[in-house]
This record gives structure tokens, C-alpha cells and sequence, in this order.
């Protein structure tokens, strides 16, 4: 066959054999014998097997490392019809029960009509000598279930729903898939199959449904609340609710107030308060924010029994470290210890980590069992180099694991709650709400919580705005750290950062200390900089290592100094095409051995090694590493972070993208030895303060602001955060 890629092609044959298959996605490798050659055929296949017939369309590609591919963008699949074919297809153990001796029997004793048998006369099973009743009926049943849902696939991809998203459905809906979505198709954006709105209204179009059906109007105004999730909204005002109904589903304000109304009372939507302004939810995020605001509220009506520390500790503390603790810091230390519950917050150089260490002190005096915990593995690592103990991120703490049907599950919970005295979580700002309720029903009764963070930085990238909500209630025991430390007053970095989030101009003149600003005008200037500035003049000048010190932190993923053209041309730069390195090439971008790559969504599957020989499993999103071999023969990439390295498959590699500039949103949690901000060209909806703040505070060592005067002075200028409607405040209030 001519492969001309790029031209949609059609290739048939039969499935000779499967590489790899991807049990929850459908993913698959294959080998198609399509007589004359064999094929090498990538897809999601969910229910594919040896020996069936195939005809797949799609286009064939050049894979940088693995070779000739045919990529099927869809595909057709017939049972198999020579007795050799029907051998191999039941011996591959496609019918669930039959294994290659019971295979032999069948196609021995009916040949090529084994499989019209177990369709039209699975009686005649009786027939062969040695298999029971119970097991032909057990063969007969699952071939039955198999062609039901071969069959319901079919009508399904007259929808346009791809055979892996059909099986998802069929999970879902069972039989009477395709008659349901006749009859309704917003079904489709409800529950683990949750296709998006604009595409379900797309067939309910083709399909000649009334603009006004009900199923619609529910679907839009759910879509909404979803929809706003990714703003980070927990809940929606009704007018706002209702007016956003208006304008995306084309109804009057009565009919949509009508619809919402109707939600309400059925439980769908679930509503705090009254009128136009009353709340309203999705019945899961509801249930985080009102869990998380009663289980605090009992911590602070029934807390732990508490210790009074005595001066005495508290110098024999200072001997031990060094350190002489300031009054705000010995309040915090006496706070913990005397509550069962406190937030420690302040801005840089003011002292958190030396108060925590103080904490921690306190408690391991009374040998209290002391869990630490922050949201991603970079601030794990960070909380454990300044601490000396062992911090876990949270969804390692509460043993998380992916469900199989895309939801995160927790292994400790209030069935399983962790054993632990006292749980200290830092970067508490990047919690979501939902995260923050899984964690507080893991906790054990009695059990001491110390919540450390920022609330000048960004908030989480998930629904809810814990930590701001949490001190803007001003219920819970709050220690804000104002004092910034003599020998932080010398860093710019530290004194800029309080300039920033005070609403002052920060000092941008300065020739020497940590840090500078080099003034550019032009995008294209700045980016020609940041690049220079990462390869030659500050390793040259400090010793630092493009890769594992110096990192970019962009505003935007776009434009000139966004990091998308800022991994290309540092990649291009650093680590340009070899023949001794493999590569494999994603949408947009080439993945290179030696790149700087970063996990861009968790994924508790993909296994990993450390150097002493224990093993696990589990990446996370904004974790950074090396990559350090591409294995075309396995199929497989390896990525060096930190201490471990983990192994990828093809497809989970997918979810790897270069990091050599991130954003600053994706930096939280982090701290960088050297941070390269571009200052120039970025988009007005993330020109505001507290994005600057966050991405300057993540500097250690030296920061270089790249760009224009006037674009850090608009920043700092503007404090228009985005609003975030959540209800953790008013629920802890009630």
C-alpha cells in the first residue's frame, strides 16, 4: 500500500497480534497481516482481539523512534471467518472462559462455523465431550454480551462517538445506549461519560432536536457550573447562574429561573441562601466546602488537650538551634501547642520555616507522631530539605489511586484515617476544596492540624480558595508573620516581594546583589536575553546549571516570551538534534533524551525506581526531571526525578512536555535557585500583582527580570484579582 502521509488512507486485515493494550483507555498497538505485509497500527481499540477482521482509517507516519505507523483515527472490526482465524481469536482469550485447550475443541469439533454455533445454537456446545452445561452456558452468555455491545459500538459511531468514548458509554448505559441518546443525548454529559456540552448539543442538532427540550436546558445549566470549576468557582450566584443560562441555551431569564429552580428541587443543583444572590452548587463541591467547615468548627469546640510551654523549653529550644525567636514566632509555637488547630502565614524572610522547625521541636519533645504534607512533589521536597524529616505530598499521605473510571480515590479516609498525632501541610494555598475535604477526613479524632502557606500568592489551580477563606473567616487561630529578619532585610529578592504585594514599585536599578533588571523593547530582544542569560552569562558569571538551577517562570504560554517559544528555542539551544539521542515527536513539540521535562497531570500508574531498589508508582503534576532514554524496542521513555526514575509507556508519555520555561502558575510550590522572568509582551488578563509576587518569590539564590519597567509597574498596580465565588468562609460562619 502507498503510504503517502498525511491523506486519510483505509487499511484492512487481520489483527495478528496485540503489543500493547491499555485496559482503562483502549490504547493500543497491533500488528494488522494485511496479507502481504505486516502493519504496525496505533488507536484506541477497547475491544479488539487476535483474529478478528479490521479496517481501520487514518494515516500513516514516520515515528521518530518507533518507525512506520498507520494511526487510526477510526476503525471497523468483524469476527473472524477461516477456522484458522477462529482459533487464534478464542485461544487470545477474547471470550472470557475460554482458554487455548477449550479453543482447540471448539474449532475442532464445528470449524468454521464455531462462532454461527455459539450465536444461533449454543445448545450444540453440549455436543463436545467433557464441557459441562454450566460452562457452554458460560461461553454462550459472554459471547452474547460481546456481539451486544459490538453491536450498540456500531450504532453509536453513527453519532460520532469514537469506539473508545463508545465503550465508556455502553459501561454507562448498557443495551439500550443508542435508543437513550435517540431520545435524549445531553444523557452523555452526565455521570463518568461527560462529554462536553457544545459537542452533545452538536448531535442533538443533527439529530433535529427542539432547542427547548428539557434535557438540554438541564444539561447547559450544569455545564455552566462545571464549566466554571476550571475558573475556580465553587458555586455561582443565581443571577449570575442564570443570566450565563440566557445567553449559551438562547431561553428568556423565566425559563432559565424556571430550570434552576427545577435543579434545586430535585437535588441536582443544591442552593445556600436566598433570592438572586443565593449559592448555588454542584451536590460534590457543596459537600466539600460544608464538610471541611463542620470538621473544623468540632476541632475548635473539642480540641486536643493542650500543653503550655514553659520559657524554660523555649530556651533550652534556642541552645539547640541557634536561633533566638521573635514574639510573633514564640505565639505560633505557644499557638500549636495549646490548639488543636493554626495557620502560620507571612511573606518571605519573615521567619515560617525557622517557626516551624520551633514547632516541630516542641513536638517531638512529647514524641508526638508528626505527619508533613504539601501539594506537589517539588514542595515535598523543599518542606523536607528545611525541615530534616520526611514530607510526603497529599495524595501520597492519603493514598490516592486512580479508579478506572477517571476519579481520584483515597486509600486513607474517615474508614482508614491516618495515624498520626499532628499534620503540618505547607503551600496550604494551592488546596483545592476537594483535596482540603479528603485530607480532613483522613484525619483521626485528636488530631492536631497546622496549615502553613501565602495567601498573597496564587490561589489553587482547582475549585475553592482554602486558605484565603479559611483566614478571611476569622474563626480559626491565624499567626501572620510581619517582622522580615535582619539578614533577609539584604536580599532584594525578599524586600522586592513585600514591595510588590504592598502595592509599592519595586527597586529595578540596582547593579549588584539578587536581583536585576534588564530592559528590553521588544519581544523578540527580551526572548534573544532570557535565552543568553540561560546559556552563557549566568553560568559563566555564578556557576549555575541551565538544567537543574536556572529556570524560566512566564506569565503566558503564548507569545514571544510565553514558554511555549521559550522551550523551543532553549531546547534548540541546549539540546539540539543528535543522532546519538533519540527522539519522539507530540503535537507542537519534539521530546529529546537530555530534555528538561515536566508531568504535566497526575498519574498514579506509571511505575518508578529509586537507586537503592525500592519501587512505586505515581507522578504527579509539576514534578521536573530529566529525560534520560527513549527505548523504541519497549516502547518506553525514562525520566530521572530527583532520586527516582520512572518509566513511561508510550501513550502515559504523552503527558510529559518540556520544562524549561514553565508558568508561574505551574512553579507554586516550588523554589528555584535562579528564576528568569520575561517582563514584556504578556496578555492583560495576567498582568496583576499577586502573579508577579508568586513567580518572584520563587527565587532563592538570584532573580532577572527581562523586559519593560512600565509593563512590572502595571503589575504591581494592579490588584484585580480574579473574583472566586466559594462558600467556605460563609459556611464556617454559620
Amino acid at each position: 500500500m502507498k503510504k503517502n502521509g498525511g491523506m486519510r488512507e483505509q487499511i484492512s486485515g487481520s489483527v495478528g497480534k496485540i503489543t500493547y493494550h491499555k485496559e482503562e483507555t483502549g490504547f493500543t498497538v497491533l500488528e494488522l497481516d494485511a496479507g502481504h505485509e505486516l502493519i504496525t497500527v496505533v488507536g484506541n481499540f477497547p475491544d479488539i482481539h487476535v483474529g478478528e477482521q479490521m479496517k481501520a482509517f487514518g494515516q500513516y507516519l514516520l515515528h521518530p523512534s518507533f518507525g512506520m505507523q498507520f494511526r487510526a483515527e477510526d476503525y471497523e472490526h468483524t469476527l473472524p471467518v477461516s477456522s484458522a482465524a477462529i482459533l487464534r481469536y478464542l485461544s487470545s482469550g477474547a471470550l472470557k472462559g475460554v482458554g487455548p485447550a477449550t479453543a482447540r475443541r471448539l474449532v475442532g469439533a464445528f470449524g468454521e462455523k464455531t462462532l454461527e454455533i455459539l450465536e444461533k445454537s449454543p445448545e450444540r456446545l453440549c455436543e463436545i465431550k467433557g464441557l459441562s452445561q454450566a460452562k457452554a452456558r458460560e461461553i454462550t452468555e459472554e459471547f452474547a454480551r460481546q456481539s451486544g455491545v459490538r453491536e450498540v459500538m456500531l450504532r453509536l459511531a453513527e453519532y460520532g462517538i469514537q469506539p473508545d468514548e463508545a465503550m465508556t458509554v455502553y459501561k454507562a448505559l448498557g443495551q439500550d445506549a443508542p435508543e437513550m441518546l435517540y431520545e435524549n443525548p445531553f444523557v452523555l454529559c452526565t455521570g463518568q461519560m461527560d462529554f462536553s456540552f457544545e459537542r452533545v448539543d452538536a448531535i442533538a442538532s443533527a439529530l433535529e432536536k427542539p432547542t427547548d427540550a428539557p434535557g438540554r436546558l438541564k444539561a447547559g445549566i450544569l455545564h455552566i457550573l462545571r464549566h466554571n470549576l476550571s475558573n475556580g468557582h465553587t458555586c455561582l450566584p443565581k443571577n449570575k447562574l442564570v443570566m450565563t443560562a440566557v445567553s449559551l441555551l438562547e431561553i428568556s431569564k423565566e425559563e432559565a429561573e424556571s430550570r434552576v429552580s427545577l435543579l434545586v428541587s430535585d437535588e441536582e443543583i443544591i442552593a445556600k441562601g436566598e433570592g438572586d444572590t443565593a449559592l448555588l452548587f454542584l451536590p460534590e463541591l457543596y459537600k466539600a466546602e460544608s464538610y471541611c467547615a463542620a470538621r473544623l468548627r468540632i476541632m475548635l469546640d473539642v480540641p486536643p488537650t493542650g500543653f503550655h510551654i514553659e520559657e524554660g523549653e523555649i530556651r533550652s529550644i534556642e541552645e539547640e538551634t541557634g536561633v533566638r525567636y521573635a514574639r510573633q514566632q514564640l505565639e505560633a509555637v505557644s499557638a500549636a501547642m495549646e490548639q488543636g488547630i493554626l495557620i502560620l502565614t507571612g511573606g518571605p524572610g519573615t521567619g515560617k520555616t525557622t517557626t516551624l522547625n520551633a514547632i516541630i521541636k516542641t513536638m517531638q519533645r512529647r514524641d508526638f507522631d508528626i505527619a508533613l504534607a504539601a501539594p506537589t512533589g517539588r514542595a515535598a521536597k523543599r518542606m523536607s530539605e528545611l525541615t530534616g524529616m520526611e514530607a510526603k505530598t497529599l495524595h501520597r499521605l492519603l493514598e490516592a489511586e486512580w479508579s478506572g473510571e477517571r476519579m481520584t480515590v483515597f486509600g486513607r479516609c474517615e474508614r482508614n484515617p491516618l495515624s498520626c498525632d499532628i499534620i503540618i501541610v505547607d503551600e496550604l494555598s494551592m488546596v483545592d476544596a476537594l483535596l482540603f475535604e479528603a485530607l480532613l477526613r483522613a484525619m483521626p479524632l485528636g488530631c492536631r492540624l497546622i496549615m502553613v502557606g501565602d495567601s498573597d500568592q496564587l490561589p489553587s489551580v482547582g475549585a475553592g480558595n482554602v486558605l484565603a477563606d479559611l483566614i478571611d473567616s476569622g474563626i480559626l487561630p491565624v499567626v501572620k508573620l510581619k517582622e522580615i529578619f535582619r539578614q533577609a532585610m539584604s536580599s532584594l529578592i525578599v524586600t522586592n516581594a513585600h514591595r510588590i504585594v504592598a502595592g509599592e514599585q519595586p527597586e529595578l536599578s540596582a547593579k549588584d546583589g539578587d536581583f536585576f533588571m534588564l530592559e528590553r523593547f521588544g519581544p523578540s530582544a527580551a526572548a534573544e536575553t532570557v535565552t543568553e542569560l540561560c546559556l552563557e552569562r549566568l553560568p559563566g558569571a555564578y556557576g549555575f546549571s541551565p538544567l537543574t538551577d536556572i529556570q524560566i517562570l512566564c506569565p503566558s504560554k503564548k507569545r514571544e516570551t510565553g514558554t511555549a517559544n521559550l522551550n523551543s528555542r532553549m531546547q534548540s539551544l541546549l539540546n539540539p538534534p543528535d543522532t546519538k539521542k533519540r527522539q519522539v515527536s507530540r503535537l507542537g513539540y519534539i521530546l529529546r533524551e537530555g530534555d528538561k521535562v515536566m508531568q504535566m497531570k497526575n498519574n498514579y500508574d506509571v511505575y518508578w525506581e529509586k537507586a537503592d531498589g525500592t519501587s512505586g508508582s505515581g507522578v504527579f503534576n509539576g514534578d521536573v526531571g530529566i529525560l534520560a532514554k527513549i527505548d523504541p524496542r519497549q516502547g518506553t521513555l525514562s525520566v530521572r526525578f530527583d532520586d527516582r526514575t520512572a518509566l513511561y509507556g508510550e501513550e502515559e508519555s504523552e503527558e510529559l512536555e518540556l520544562a524549561y520555561a514553565m508558568t508561574v502558575h505551574k512553579s507554586q510550590g516550588s523554589e528555584f535557585e535562579c528564576v528568569i522572568i520575561p517582563a514584556l509582551d504578556i496578555p492583560e488578563q495576567l498582568c496583576y500583582r499577586n502573579l508577579l509576587y508568586t513567580g518572584v518569590t520563587r527565587a532563592k539564590r538570584l532573580l532577572v527580570m527581562v523586559g519593560s519597567r512600565q509593563t512590572v509597574f502595571h503589575m504591581v498596580n494592579n490588584n484585580r484579582r480574579s473574583r472566586r465565588y466559594t462558600a467556605l468562609r460563609l459556611l464556617m460562619e454559620a
